[in-house]
């Protein structure tokens, strides 16, 4: 039995062909449009988030003086959850370049 694997070993290469990531958006047609594309999403997001924050600011205030509880609690939520997104929005690269850098240097 074990000449058989050996000499299925000796078929197999030693190395299989190594492959390489290295991301370039302009290396394909429309690349910098895609970019541009991803930059304007971005600052649509943004705004989607101040007009959020704004309403719920605004939700939170008349909740409170109108002793409305359920009122205030979906303002400060609202509030909450537009500023939790615009911190994702806004480390989205460096997360994103966090976890590709972290998966490349796996072995």
């Amino acid at each position: 039995m074990p000449v058989l694997i050996d000499s299925v070993a000796a078929l197999v290469p030693a190395r299989l062909a190594d492959v390489v990531l290295n991301p370039d958006p302009s290396q394909l047609p429309g690349g910098g449009t895609l970019q541009q594309l991803t930059n304007g999403l971005g600052g649509w997001a943004l705004v989607a988030a101040l007009v959020g924050l704004l309403v719920g600011a605004a939700a939170w205030a008349l909740g409170s003086h109108s002793q409305n509880y359920q009122q205030s609690f979906v303002g400060r939520r609202t509030v909450l959850i537009s500023g939790l997104a615009a911190l994702i929005i806004g480390g989205a690269p460096t997360l994103i370049n966090f976890f590709f850098h972290t998966g490349t240097s796996l072995h």
